[in-house]
């Protein structure tokens, strides 16, 4: 009985190391799309300042 219990756990521990492993890739992913959606958003003020002529987020600059 004691070999079918540590097969079980042994089991649950790659189970549970996979999905750590996938957790830690999805976050890195997340951080990825985070940096471009950032990115994207400045770009898009800054055109949308230069566009309007407005100071849209209050930086004191426009652009």
């Amino acid at each position: 009985m004691g070999l079918f219990w540590d097969l079980i756990q042994q089991s649950e521990i790659e189970e549970q190391k996979g999905k750590a492993e996938s957790l830690e890739g999805r976050v890195k992913q997340l951080e990825e799309e985070l940096t471009k959606t950032k990115a994207l958003l400045l770009k898009t003020l800054k055109v949308l300042e230069e566009r309007s002529g407005k100071d849209i987020n209050d930086d004191g600059q426009i652009g």
